[in-house]
């Protein structure tokens, strides 16, 4: 008889499982799933886990194409879906090892989703109606420890009515709202899968407005008159302090007014200093766009690394919308531990030298967690490099957030060029302050000048009028599109960044910064003209609110979703009275994005066709639609997402494509492999030669040659024997050549 601890992750359950052993934790496995046995005090407890969400919802009844439906219930997601089919077996132990225990325990991510993951096995699983919860921010010894000794009696029911009622509110919207728009565009004679839901429909809209902003936006000419001279034997600009004209006459007679003189005289020099504070302590939404900012990784990865470096042990819990430090978490004793690793050795030692440690924290707050936070633990030295890099971002950002404000000066001058005044100005730093401290994240724009008083003489080197027009609105970034639905109430910390994903994959949106297709742009419109409700930013929002006061049990999970099962009903019952007219706008829409996103540019050699991108025996690829007239084709990676760049490249003259990675930033290429402009460095050209007087073997199989290939990103090194041996060299130039080019590159091709 024991004790079962439900964990969320395996490696969590090991975690806790080390953490609570006095002695050494007994690792078993059923299938392959791991479990732990260990003895804690007095008492025995086995330690499982589930891989998240081991149950989600159904339809109860009914046919798969009705709706509305609100008549749902919880399976098991490895009977929902077929890539959920490896959840069976960590649902098939926990059964097992519930038979025997006693007493149960939920230690699984202390939040909305993991008291819905802990609640669902509580009942479905052990055939309880409550068990004990442990509450922790990190996975390190002493907080598990003090989570377990200090565990509630109950499960946290307000956090567990809240996470059910979404849910079932996000699956009324929907599946309800998907099968309306797929009915729709089937009544038309055209299939594909549509999808909406309670945020999505918003988050798209506001995606969508910004687009019709760019494309109504009408440039408006303005002209502008900058001076450049010398003073004090240093450079110096400025601008007419008018900065704008809009009337070209107005700056013709200030140029006719300036033209020829030769000297200025400095007229006014202010300076002031300021105190710039250290940054907050960095919550989800802070972290994902400074991620974006200083590494360039997208939000979705960005939390996907946060999750994995938090389950190691080497950061607090990510999804948390705090930006407030408490002392409990022991600043000292992190940054002491900090002061260990070689990499914040002196920053850690500069902060334990001050007599207190404060850090500048925010206002915003959130009920279960902290603000993001590195353990101290350091990281394994196989680390993966973007994991390193988001690490580094987490330690250097908490350290910041105890420095000393840094000093700045803003300096702003005038000068008088025959009673016209042109001004500049610029900020340096005085006192780097916190700046130290966070590094390289801490890019300030520093503008200095030479020593100026007032009255000091401006030898006029030359002043020049520029013709400008106003540029429209920029596009949203991942990170930016994430920083507005924050702003504006709509998602949660933790499904912000997977709701602009689904944006891209229904093909909603496209490129980096974002932009919306025809389809999106399209569906939008429909959307809002024959069921504005769906993408109602206000209810939206409002059922946000709900879902806090059922967290914090003013409002019961029944009212909540009555109103929105009311709310869906009026939004399909809308759809269905339009629903041929619906069909046939989506359907063109469809059409039309397809073509979009699939044509390249003109052909190169026919001259006639264009560029397609198709899918075939090997993968993806481009071809002319002329064929069979026209035989051209080019490869492509098998490991990206292709778009057109809808540009030619400079040097040969061919259509050119952005390729976009996971985790990296979007690239533009060429997709002539032979152009010129491919990146041969000085290595690959050295290797070519090498490879031609001395042929080597291939290092891993002995057999294959080396040889030097071409890829849509440049040369690389490769064995002979691919794919039997996939050994490479250079391997940010190589692809998946299965069913490329195989041709090697000579050191005569590279001169």
């Amino acid at each position: 008889m024991y004790e079962l601890i439900i964990c969320e992750k395996p490696n969590a359950a090991k975690k806790i499982a080390d953490a609570l052993a006095d002695g050494k934790a007994i690792k078993e496995s059923i299938n392959g799933v791991p479990y732990y046995k260990v003895t804690h005090g007095k008492k025995d407890l086995v330690i499982g886990c589930a891989v998240g969400h081991l149950y989600g919802l159904s339809q109860k009844g009914g046919k798969k194409s009705d709706y509305p439906i609100f008549d749902v219930e919880w399976v098991p997601n490895s009977e929902l879906s077929k890539s959920a089919a490896f959840s069976k077996k960590y649902l098939n132990v926990i059964k097992k090892l519930a038979k025997d225990a006693t007493e149960f325990t939920v230690a699984t991510d202390y939040d909305v989703e993991g008291e819905v993951i802990g609640l669902n096995i509580v009942r479905f699983v052990c055939k309880r109606k409550d068990a004990k919860r442990m509450k922790f921010s990190t996975l390190t010894k002493d907080d598990l420890i003090q989570a377990y000794e200090n565990a509630s009696k109950t499960l946290d029911w307000g956090q567990a009515n809240a996470g059910v009622t979404r849910h079932e509110l996000d699956w009324f919207y929907g599946i309800n709202t998907s099968r309306a728009l797929t009915h729709s565009i089937k009544a038309a004679g055209y299939f594909k899968l549509m999808s909406s839901g309670r945020v999505q429909g918003p988050a798209l809209k506001l995606i969508v407005d910004k687009e019709k902003e760019i494309s109504a936006f009408k440039p408006v000419p303005f002209w502008q008159i900058e001076l450049f001279g010398t003073v004090n034997k240093g450079d110096i600009s400025a601008l007419h302090i008018k900065d704008k004209f809009w009337e070209k006459k107005e700056a013709d007679a200030v140029m006719k007014k300036v033209k020829g003189q030769k000297q200025a005289e400095i007229k006014k020099v202010d300076k002031k200093k300021f105190n710039q504070s250290p940054p907050n302590p960095f919550d989800l939404t802070a972290l994902q766009v400074e991620a974006h900012r200083c590494l360039g990784i997208s939000p979705k990865h960005t939390l996907e690394i946060a999750q994995d470096l938090y389950t190691s042990g080497f950061i607090s819990y990510p999804r948390t919308s705090s930006q407030q430090l408490p002392k409990e978490i022991g600043y000292k004793k992190i940054i002491t531990s900090l002061s260990k690793q070689s990499d914040y050795k002196s920053e850690a030692a500069f902060l334990l030298k001050k007599k207190a440690l404060a850090p500048n924290n925010g206002k915003k707050t959130d009920p279960a967690h902290p603000a993001i936070y590195p353990t101290g633990v350091q990281p394994k030295k196989n680390i993966k490099q973007e994991s390193k890099k988001v690490y580094d971002l987490v330690v250097r950002r908490f350290l910041a957030t105890f420095g000393d404000p840094a000093v700045r000066q803003t300096m702003k001058i005038e000068i008088d060029c025959n009673t016209e005044l042109f001004t500049t100005s610029g900020t340096t730093t005085l006192e780097k302050g916190w700046h130290t401290l966070y590094g390289r994240y801490a890019t300030f724009k520093e503008e200095e000048f030479p020593e100026l008083n007032i009255g000091d003489i401006v030898d006029v080197k030359d002043i020049k009028m520029y013709d400008k027009e106003t540029q429209p609105p920029k596009r949203y970034t991942e990170a930016s599109i994430i920083k507005e639905l924050e702003k504006r109430g709509l998602g949660t910390k933790a499904t912000r960044a997977s709701i602009i994903d689904t944006l891209f994959q229904r093909g909603y949106v496209d490129g980096r910064p974002i932009q919306a297709t025809k389809l999106g742009i399209r569906t939008s419109d429909v959307l809002e003209k024959y069921s504005p409700t769906i993408i109602d930013e206000a209810l939206t929002r409002h059922f946000e609110e709900e879902m806090e006061n059922i967290r914090e049990k003013k409002q019961t999970p029944e009212s909540v979703l009555d109103e929105a099962k009311k709310a869906v009903t009026k939004i399909v019952n809308e759809f269905k009275k339009h629903e041929k007219k619906v069909g046939k706008e989506l359907s063109s829409a469809n059409i039309e994005t397809r073509d979009e996103l699939s044509t390249i540019g003109k052909c190169p050699v026919c001259k006639e066709g264009d560029l397609q991108i198709r899918k075939g025996k090997f993968g993806m690829f481009i071809a002319c639609n002329k064929y069979p007239d026209c035989k051209t084709t080019f490869s492509l990676p098998a490991n990206a997402l292709i778009r057109p760049a809808k540009k030619t490249c400079e040097t040969c003259g061919y259509p050119m494509v952005i390729s976009i990675r996971k985790g990296k930033r979007p690239q533009e290429l060429c997709i002539n492999m032979d152009c010129p402009a491919k990146d041969f460095t000085p290595e690959i050209k050295q290797k070519i030669k090498d490879l031609e007087k001395n042929p080597q073997k291939c290092p891993r199989c002995q057999e294959g040659d080396l040889v030097v290939r071409r890829s849509l990103y440049g040369p690389f090194v490769a064995c002979s024997r691919y794919p039997k041996c996939r050994y490479t060299e250079h391997k940010r130039n190589a692809d998946d050549l299965n069913g490329k080019k195989e041709e090697t590159v000579t050191s005569d091709e590279v001169e």
